[in-house]
């Protein structure tokens, strides 16, 4: 059996509520709140996804343990800016490699059909926190 995607609206707020151990006016007071977002309906019923699901218990963990609901919007905001962050270091480690490879099939390419005075710079690994320029000679 495929299991369905995390993201979408599959529960209805007792369930949804009842998964997380929280009461059905705790979803709305943090739907209010941002804290949470869940899908609509075409009739306006809220519809929560397994994500959501997990996003509650992870606010019922953190006020649980005493930190005040102001400073769980700070930690989920927190957590919202790591997780783009990540995405977009994610991407740009790709169009590095993809760079890189770019670079060295040119200069493969140049080496094959090369002339004498045609010398372009050696493909090495960078050390963290170095950047990578790309020079090409005009003609």
């Amino acid at each position: 059996m495929e299991r369905p995607d995390p993201d979408i609206g599959v529960y209805v707020i007792s369930v949804a509520a009842q998964l997380a151990g929280l009461h059905p006016q705790t979803l709305r007071t943090y739907e209010r709140m941002g804290l949470i977002l869940p899908q609509r309906t075409g009739g306006g019923g809220r519809r929560y996804s397994h994500r959501d699901v997990e996003k509650l218990r992870s606010i019922a963990e953190l006020t649980a343990s005493g930190i005040g609901i102001e400073g769980v919007r700070r930690i989920v905001e927190l957590e919202n800016q790591v997780a783009a962050l990540a995405a977009r270091n994610d991407d740009l480690v790709n169009e590095l490699e993809a760079t890189r490879g770019a670079l060295a099939q040119a200069l493969s390419a140049t080496r094959r059909v090369s002339r004498p005075d045609n010398k372009l710079p050696v493909l090495r690994t960078p050390d963290p926190g170095q950047s990578v320029v790309v020079w090409r000679r005009g003609r």
